[in-house]
């Protein structure tokens, strides 16, 4: 009986210290061993309804996204390359973690901060099961191999819950759980993977400049993370859907020595060699041509790396004759054969681009959109070309290839007018100027359509109603003329120049009431816009605005997180970044359309002189000879068309469908000629102007 009592008592005490200790299992995240077959079987049913699902909503993805396989499935459904343990780049030690074994698996859980603790029903609340784990009646033997005593099993949970936030299309959730990890020093190991999750939910809500920014971080850890590769396609994505791919060349042109994917490849060989052609137009600004050259050289050699059958390769070769071209006209003047020969090869370059943009059945919308814009920019592009090299008839050819209410066809109406003058073709120049002076162009730029207009009544002995174009051209042009000397003159920062067309532009958008200075300065910025870098540059200035304001729309949660506030800083910098570089654009716009204004008012008053001078010779004609002398006389014309057109007298009223078809028929003009259509070269004096 004794012996009894002394074993109970030391039965008791034994208890008693045994439950004085505290449970190992409070300092590991609730985890039950108890139960870890059940776990297991379940977190497998897990896998596969995620992947299931995923798989269900795969065939509703669009179409630049489901091209990349590692960049949209990688992080998600895990394969040899990207298991769920933590990364080999992202742990402290350099080596990869081991996943945890079957018996210490992590529990599902369903917030993303705090992991669910193991049900108290099951083992009275103490976190282990001391009962059932091991033989029967005795506590299972702890170990510590497969568990991570700093917490990294409990990171790991929590980074899941981001990926699974994002599987299930609650994208805001997902940002915000995965900046968490991004923000915790704790979990330094992660964040790597974290801010990959955050890129691609923000890319996701449609916020794809705050996207392009986290995928920015992650290229600049540089080509040892397992995202490195995927980042650099989500580049490729993100250029698509921005309205100036610009804004990532640089971001590209940075990782130009790293191989990328084969199916981005030649995508990428066309954007890092519209880079170089930048790059090279921005040094001969600057006056640094030698540098300019082996830009515009590996332009040249980026083209030939990109197959002939790629959809890449007419725009990468459209490119290439921009650079010969360039080329071209750079050493025609040292090197006339070589210069010509530049000419030549850009002339064949720009044939290529219009034989490879035909339209073709099998093409998306999209693509054969592309290839139209293409295909106009070839044709002007070899107007310009034969226009320069003094080959009219070729360069209106050209012209009038481009389409009726194309986003070229202005410019070709306009630049065709002046082949036209050359060539003698009066009546088509003016009908053309009629298109471009309607109200339906009112706020389109052509101040050098007056003086053209000027220059051929002066050369049919107009000489009063060139006078009279010419006082229009001065009283429309000199106040801008002027606002532009004024605002350069000012030398004000770079981002202060933006700021006046940023003004401009706000008060057209709200229809707000406009004195003379606002109207002069709108014209202002119709001359600086006119400028295609400068205009995606500010596109890109008015996209990031716009992705500002869609914070707003966003759920409170996220609009007022700190995942928010530290994207809107990301989106105010990159906004400041451009409206510098803008500023700067818009600053040598600026000075340049000025420079030219002030020609083409010297031309102005050029060609008033001459017209003064002519009308003076007349009159002293006209009083030696009693009064009897012209020096004009009615033109011998017809209205006869061909059969497929109808003659309709111009009566001051514009029908859009008439744009474009306007012949404007001289009746009078110089004494010594028959008719005003002289198939003769333009004067010396009149082409320089």
């Amino acid at each position: 009986m004794n012996r009894t009592l002394r074993l109970l008592r030391f039965a008791l005490l034994g208890l008693a210290l045994f439950w004085a200790v505290p449970s190992p299992a409070q300092s590991f995240e609730g985890l039950d061993s108890s139960s870890s077959k059940k776990k297991k079987k379940k977190g497998k049913t897990s896998s596969s309804a995620s992947s299931s699902k995923k798989k269900k909503r795969g065939k509703n993805q669009p179409v630049e996204e489901a091209s990349p396989a590692p960049a949209e499935s990688a992080p998600l459904t895990p394969s040899s390359a990207e298991t769920p343990t933590v990364p080999a780049a992202t742990s402290g030690t350099g080596s990869e973690t081991p996943s945890p074994s079957p018996a210490t698996a992590p529990n599902p859980v369903s917030a993303p901060t705090t992991p669910a603790p193991a049900p108290a029903d099951e083992n009275g609340g103490l976190g282990l099961d001391l009962t059932g784990a091991g033989p029967k009646g005795t506590a299972p033997t702890m170990t510590f191999d497969a568990v991570d005593v700093s917490g990294k099993t409990g990171d790991r949970q929590k980074l899941d819950v981001a990926v699974s936030l994002f599987k299930n299309d609650q994208y805001e959730q997902a940002a915000m759980a995965g900046y968490e990890i991004i923000q915790d020093p704790k979990m330094a190991g992660l964040q790597v993977e974290a801010r990959y999750v955050v890129a691609k939910a923000l890319y996701r809500m449609g916020l794809y400049h705050s996207s392009l920014g986290e995928f920015s971080k992650i290229l600049s850890v540089g080509p040892q993370t397992k995202f490195f590769k995927t980042s650099l396609e989500w580049l490729f994505f993100i250029s698509r859907k921005s309205k100036n791919e610009s804004v990532i060349l640089d971001e590209i042109a940075r990782y130009a020595n790293f191989e990328f994917p084969e199916k981005f490849r030649s995508e990428f060989y066309y954007l890092l060699s519209r880079y170089h052609f930048v790059r090279g137009k921005a040094l001969d600004q600057v006056g640094q041509p030698d540098k300019a050259d082996k830009s515009f050289e590996e332009v040249k050699r980026l083209a030939t790396l990109v197959p002939r059958t790629d959809p890449f390769y007419p725009r990468v070769k459209f490119l290439e004759g921009l650079a010969l071209f360039r080329n071209g006209s750079k050493v025609k003047s040292a090197d006339a054969r070589r210069g010509d020969n530049n000419m030549v090869a850009s002339i064949e370059t720009m044939k290529e681009v219009i034989r490879m943009t035909r339209p073709v059945a099998g093409k998306t919308a999209e693509q054969a959109a592309l290839d139209q814009s293409l295909r106009e920019l070839a044709f002007m592009q070899l107007a310009r070309t034969h226009y320069g090299m003094q080959q009219n008839r070729y360069a209106i050819f050209y012209f009038n290839k481009i389409e009726r209410g194309t986003n070229q066809w202005l410019e070709a109406l306009f630049e065709s007018s002046w082949a036209n003058y050359r060539v003698g073709q009066y009546e088509q120049a003016l009908g053309n100027l009629i298109t471009l002076s309607s109200p339906f162009f009112r706020e389109e730029y052509f101040p050098e359509a007056l003086i053209l207009k000027a220059v051929i009544y002066y050369e049919n002995c107009r000489y009063r109603e060139s006078s009279l174009i010419l006082q229009d051209f001065e009283r429309t042009y000199l106040p801008v003329h002027n606002e532009l000397e004024t605002l350069v003159k000012k030398n004000m920062e770079a981002s202060e120049y933006y700021s006046v067309l940023s003004d401009v532009q706000k008060k057209n958008k709200e229809g707000a009431d406009k004195n003379g200075t606002d109207i002069i300065l709108e014209r202002i910025l119709r001359l600086a816009l006119t400028d295609q870098d400068l205009k995606k540059t500010n596109d890109s200035i008015l996209e990031l605005e716009g992705e500002m304001d869609a914070f707003s729309e966003k759920g409170d949660t996220f609009k007022y997180s700190e995942l928010s506030k530290s994207l809107l800083e990301g989106l105010k910098e990159q906004r400041t970044a451009l409206i510098e570089k803008a500023g700067l654009m818009s600053k040598g716009k600026l000075e340049t359309e000025l420079m030219a204004l002030k020609q083409l008012l010297a031309n102005g008053l050029r060609i008033k002189f001459e017209t003064t001078t002519k009308e003076k010779e007349f009159l002293e004609e006209q009083l030696k000879a009693g009064g009897r002398t012209a020096i004009v006389k009615k033109y011998r014309y017809t209205v006869a068309v061909a059969d497929d057109q109808l003659y309709w007298p111009y009566e001051g009223e514009y029908w859009r469908d008439e744009l474009g078809t306007y012949q404007y028929t001289l009746t009078k003009g110089c004494i010594e000629r028959d008719s005003a259509n002289r198939d003769v070269q333009a004067s010396g004096e009149a082409s320089s102007l």
